[in-house]
Parts: structure tokens; sequence; C-alpha cells
């Protein structure tokens, strides 16, 4: 019998796999090699034949693996990044090999069943209302987009007006409120709807929205209205004060859309639900899977409280299509995320909730916040550190004494490929940003991030006394 081709080649692909991930706790988490390098390496004109498909694997694996980062690490803390818990990689590459097409149930019955049940399982973890409408998509960056577009659809059908018929030309201005300390993808997500830049509310020295400038904001219009709140600010990991801005927001008729990229998921914690109360008020919500949830990328959700706005924004029908439309009481996927064909997300979702289950996922967010503790607490004896923020997440924000040296600590640290996180501007100076979103970090990950900044700011000269004193 000859040698089955799928067979051998993911069998390799596992050995290939399996191998780089016994090297996270040992490998640089940020490669040295230069983008001239992986181009020599990766490059080249393409083939004029066929090539065998192990050959292919194990040359790409081979070329790219000086330019992986090492982002499954327990030792990576940049930005807000998981890694990929087993169950949910191995559900991924089932995801890959089963290649449904999950835009219409008719394109795989499972998929579209899979997402129900995830649906199910993350409103009763989330606190949320149980009618709330769900659609998976690759980030929250589209979970905007997705939200948003329900929220048009429903002020302004409110205000009398069928955007979806109608488009925006003449449509009645639509107000969008949000906090001075957002994240870029709700003014990007605006802008692709035509909604444009919203208008700015102050926020206080820790990024939350200031209650007091909202009612003023409120009150100086009127009409259709969406309020754009925030569960954890992406430099501080601060919330929102979403009971009084619930209050807001019902009072002006206004729709309230929360971004909870990774702070919704404090909801699953006894400890810490008390930051997202009063998010259960919301209209509509976003986060990530792919970040806190720790499955592979891409993985996005966007929850509504308006399944008939959320699916009047978002369904099509084509006679070509085989669409449910409410017969046998099925899913099309298609009815709730702007993509038409896309792969079937649900899938690692689901691997990663049943893996860890309700305790292990009250686990890995209180570990991971204790441990954002745990560094706050080590560098902040550090010499010549300033701690930012309160510590009241999986968020740290530090600075040196001056913008300079911040960024000398920072690049010698991340040079050094120990351990690795990223720097940002805050309150007009440069600061660094950790984050703890990794199921595999631990004490020994978080007592070594400080050990190397210590060594660091021993390493890196201090700035003469006049510079440190400028700001």
């Amino acid at each position: 019998m000859a040698p089955d081709p799928f067979r051998e080649v993911l069998e390799q692909t596992a050995e290939l796999a399996a191998g780089y991930l016994e090297t996270l706790e040992s490998r640089p988490v940020f490669p040295s090699a230069s983008p001239e390098q992986l181009r020599e390496a990766l490059g080249g004109p393409l083939p004029e034949e066929p090539s065998d498909p192990q050959r292919v694997v194990s040359e790409l694996a081979a070329a790219a693996d000086a330019g992986i980062v090492a982002m499954g690490s327990g030792r990576y803390f940049g930005f807000v990044i998981g890694g990929a818990l087993p169950a949910a990689l191995a559900a991924d590459w089932l995801t890959s090999t089963w290649d449904q097409n999950a835009g219409l149930y008719a394109g795989g019955p499972s998929a579209s069943i899979v997402e129900e049940v995830v649906r199910e399982w993350l409103v009763e973890l989330l606190g949320l209302p149980a009618h709330v409408s769900a659609g998976f998509v690759t980030g929250t960056q589209m979970a905007h987009v997705t939200a948003l577009a329900a929220a048009r659809h429903h002020v302004l059908a409110a205000a009398g007006w069928d955007v979806g018929s109608d488009g925006l030309q003449g449509a009645p201005p639509v107000r969008v409120l949000a906090g001075e300390q957002r994240h870029v993808t709700l003014d990007r997500a605006l802008r692709l709807l035509g909604l444009g830049r919203p208008e700015t509310v102050g926020a206080d020295g820790q990024g939350r929205m200031r209650v007091d400038a909202l009612r003023e904001a409120l009150g100086k219009g009127e009409g259709a209205t969406i309020v754009c709140a925030q569960a954890g600010e992406v430099n501080t990991g601060a919330f929102d004060p979403l009971p009084e801005i619930a209050d807001l927001a019902a009072r002006a008729d206004a729709w309230l859309h929360v971004d909870g990229a990774f702070g919704l998921w404090a909801a699953l914690s006894p400890r810490l639900r008390p930051l997202v109360a009063g998010v259960e008020r919301a209209d509509s919500w976003t986060t990530d899977a792919h970040k806190w949830l720790n499955v592979p990328y891409d993985s996005g959700i966007v929850l509504c409280a308006h399944p008939d706005s959320h699916r009047a924004a978002m369904s099509v029908s084509a006679s070509y299509l085989i669409q449910d439309e409410g017969a046998r009481g099925v899913r099309d996927q298609v009815d709730w995320v702007p993509e038409f064909s896309r792969r079937a997300r649900g899938f690692a979702v689901y691997a990663a909730l049943r893996s860890l289950g309700r305790s292990g996922l009250v686990e890995l967010v209180e570990r991971c916040c204790a441990q954002a503790q745990r560094f706050a607490d080590g560098i902040a004896v550090v010499p010549g550190v300033e701690l930012l923020n309160e510590v009241v997440l999986n968020q740290v924000l530090f600075r040196f004494a001056d913008d300079a040296r911040t960024e000398s600590v920072l690049r010698h640290v991340q040079e050094g490929g120990r351990v690795w996180m990223s720097g940002t501007t805050w309150g007009g100076r440069r600061a660094i940003r950790l984050s703890v979103s990794n199921w595999q970090t631990g004490e020994g990950e978080t007592d070594l991030a400080v050990e190397v900044f210590r060594a660091a700011a021993g390493a890196v000269p201090a700035p003469p006394p006049q510079a440190s004193r400028r700001r």
C-alpha cells in the first residue's frame, strides 16, 4: 500500500511543533535575526515544479525559526497576549484539518452547533443576560465593527431611519462618546462604519472615564447616541465606572458598548468581579479569546443584548445559499459577523473552556493578576523605578528617571532575550508596560522579570543629575 501523504506530513509536523514547544523555556523570547537574514532564508524565486510536502514543511520550519517570537512562553509579557492551551492548540489543528466553512450551518453543522454551546457557556460565565447573541471574529477590532454596526442600526431605527436600506447619506446624526484613553481599534471601527471620530470624554489619571465629564457631554446633545466604555485600559488595566455610566446611558436612551478585550474576563473571578459591576447592563460587549483565554490566534468574540439589531446589521441572503431562516432553529454564522467564508473559530474556544473548566478559568485569571502584583511589588523597590498605575488587574506600568533611561533599560532587557515586554507613552512620558496573560506564567517567570530589570538598571548608566530632574 502506498504511504499516506497526509499522515506522513502531519506526523512530521507534529514532531516539529512539539520540538518547538519544548524550546519555549530556554529560547530567547524575541528573535535576533535581521529582516535581511529572514528574507534570504525564506525568499528566492518560486519553484517551477511541485515540491515534496515534507520537504516544504521541514525547510519552512528551519528557515522561519530564526524569526519566531516565543509568544507562547511564560516569559513573554508584551502587549496583552496569551499563549495557547494544549487542548485549544490541538482543536485548532483539527479545525484546519476539518476545514469547515463556518459561514452557514450547511457548511459545517458541528461548527455551527459548537458556537451555540460556547455562546451559552460564555454568557453564563461573564454574567450577561441569557438572550445575548454572539459572533466569532478575528479579534476585538472586528468585534467592535460588528457591535457598533448593530448599535448604528439600532439607534437609527429608533430615530425612524433604516440604515440598511438607505445608508448614511441624509440620516440623522449619530453621536458617539468614548473615553480619552480608549483603544485605537474603537476609532478605526467607527471610521469603517462611517461614523467618524468619537467625541472624547475626559479620563482620570488611571485612564478611567470621568462620570462628570460624560454627564456634561451627554447634556450638550440629543438624538441617536452611542456611549463606549472600557473594561480594562490597555496600559493600566483600569475599569471605567460602569454602573454610573450605565445610569447615564439609560437616561439618555443611548446604546452602551463595552470594550472588554481582556478586562471582561475579570467577571470569572469572585474576587475581581466587582471591577465589572454593571457590565451586564450594556447593549454590546467585545472580548478576545486569544488574550486571557489562551486560544491560538485569531479569535475574538462579539456579544449583543439586541439579537434582532445584531442580525439585521450583519445578515445577508442569496438564492444560491442554503440558509435555515429559522426553519430548523439552527445557526447560520453569516448572520452574526461581517465575514462570509471563515474559519470555524468556535472549536478552539470550546476546547479551551472545556479543558480549564470553571475552576481552571478562575485560577488562570487570579494567578495572572497575582503575578502582576508580585512583579509590581518587586519592581517598585528597584532603584530609580516609578510605578505609574494602581495594579487592579494584570497590567503593570512603570518607568525610570526620564525617557532616555526608560528606553535604554527597556532596550537592554529586550535584547537580552530572557523576558520581553513593550514600551508605551503615558502622560506624555515614555513608560514600560508589562502584561501577565499567559497560562504558563508563574512565580519563577515573574521573579526572573524583576531580576532582569534590576540587572539592567545597574548595567545602564544613570543620567546626570540635571537630566534626571527634567520632564
